[in-house]
């Protein structure tokens, strides 16, 4: 089969949808399909152009049998609603040159991963030369989230955005996401329910697993066996809400068995810095390489998850595997229904959006209960050996493109049939030529 992606972030960045975007186009390509990626350079989440890349010009690569398009793309230096705008556009327009291109490769499927959403109109206008058929992945929606946050005010058009938006992702011949909350405000967008599929995020169980020995990294940061230690691991962005695990930490600044790890990159950074820069019991840490991973999250007693209220369910944490298959308990905010509680609720514990004073209680309890941290990790390791695993993922993703081409194929020879029976002369004047 012949795939081509487009998609905003790719690999080598090592959190977010590059992470889970290159790991699917690896593993599609190590069972035998051709597949082409049209993406930016490596940038998230530092908002800084990756080493080795370009921001101005084109560039192709080749990472483990997958090849790779890179178009220009403008990335801000500080990061607002606005200027987002642009640096999404930036990439739709570059990467549609780069779509123009792929005319005559002829994929059967086209994926277009959201977000950037302002990417897949031109995803849908590829189609129609390319004669491919469209998928949709979500992996949060974005303008429902700048309107919810703030991030982006545009509100005095809101309406035409959403109408905008209903019609575009009423063309794709699928689309998918990745929690079953999201999945319920595609339909109420009216998108047909018959063309959605659930496609979550996933864990490898084989790289990521409970260490039974030591910790190296706790050696290396000095760190004593009996000290406590609450970790926050991912993006510092709006969407997460970071700013309240500083307020908790300066709450429980006074019990010093209890040490907060910050480790991560984002737009938010530097203010959690500043914020947390006369607190003595916060590190923080840049972000780890991939063989480090597994010691990073093992290094948590309590892994840290907040969230804004206004996000719930227009996004799902895309580190939630990663600390369930680490079989550490885990605290998150979240307003009850929501997604992130009902999967958080046998593993760890959820509090209020916003409610420093309810986190620093659920952080106390756990760190002075180690047979309750104990349980509730086990559960969270078992959730995603059964749930959230590459080798359940992945096949069944493969699965549904397969029906999605064959689907095609049987279209196409059923129009083909009808047309050569109503068009049938004689004298042989109807082409039977025919492509699948």
């Amino acid at each position: 089969m012949k795939i081509l992606i487009n998609s905003l972030n790719y690999k080598p960045e090592l959190t977010g949808i590059g992470k889970y975007t290159g790991e699917m186009a690896e593993w599609l390509a190590d069972r035998g399909h051709n597949v082409r990626v049209i993406t930016a350079p490596p940038y998230y989440p530092k908002w800084k152009i990756g080493k080795g890349y370009s921001a101005r010009k084109f560039q192709r690569e080749r990472l483990e049998k997958v090849e790779i398009f890179r178009c220009p793309l403008w990335v801000p230096k500080n990061v607002k609603g606005s200027n987002r705008i642009i640096h999404l556009a930036s990439f739709a327009l570059s990467s549609f040159f780069l779509l123009l291109t792929q005319i005559f490769w002829r994929p059967h499927v086209v994926l277009s991963v959201a977000p950037a959403f302002l990417s897949s109109p031109f995803t849908l206008i590829y189609s129609m030369f390319s004669n491919a058929k469209t998928w949709l992945h979500i992996q949060d929606f974005e303008l429902d989230a700048a309107l919810k946050l703030g991030i982006i005010r545009f509100s005095k058009f809101r309406k035409i955005i959403q109408c905008t938006e209903r019609l575009i992702l009423k063309k794709f011949d699928c689309i998918s996401t990745i929690s079953k909350q999201m999945i319920k405000n595609l339909r109420r967008k009216e998108v047909d329910k018959s063309k959605i599929f659930l496609f979550p995020n996933w864990v490898d169980t084989e790289l990521i697993y409970p260490l039974t020995n030591s910790n190296p990294m706790r050696d290396e940061l000095g760190i004593q066996s009996d000290t406590i230690v609450a970790l926050y691991s991912g993006n510092m962005g709006q969407k997460q809400g970071t700013e309240i695990l500083v307020k908790v930490a300066k709450i429980l600044e006074p019990y010093s068995n209890i040490q907060f790890i910050f480790c991560g990159e984002g737009s938010a950074l530097s203010r959690l810095k500043s914020m947390a820069s006369a607190l003595s019991n916060v590190i923080f840490l840049p972000l780890q390489p991939v063989e480090k991973l597994n010691y990073l999250l093992n290094l948590a007693d309590i892994h840290l998850l907040p969230q804004k209220a206004n996000a719930a369910d227009l996004v799902m944490p895309s580190k939630l595997t990663g600390i369930l298959a680490s079989g550490k308990p885990v605290i998150a905010t979240a307003n009850p229904g929501t997604e992130i509680a009902q999967t958080v609720k046998n593993c760890g514990v959820v509090v209020p959006p916003d409610d420093a004073a309810a986190f620093s209680q659920a952080l106390l309890r756990l760190a002075n209960h180690p047979e309750e941290r104990t349980k509730l990790g086990q559960n969270g390791k078992i959730f995603a050996k059964e749930y959230l695993s590459k080798e359940k993922i992945l096949p069944q993703f493969e699965r549904n493109l397969f029906a999605l081409i064959n689907d095609k194929k049987v279209k196409e020879r059923k129009a083909y049939r009808i047309k050569q029976k109503i068009s049938y002369q004689p004298k042989n004047q109807y082409s039977t030529k025919h492509s699948i």
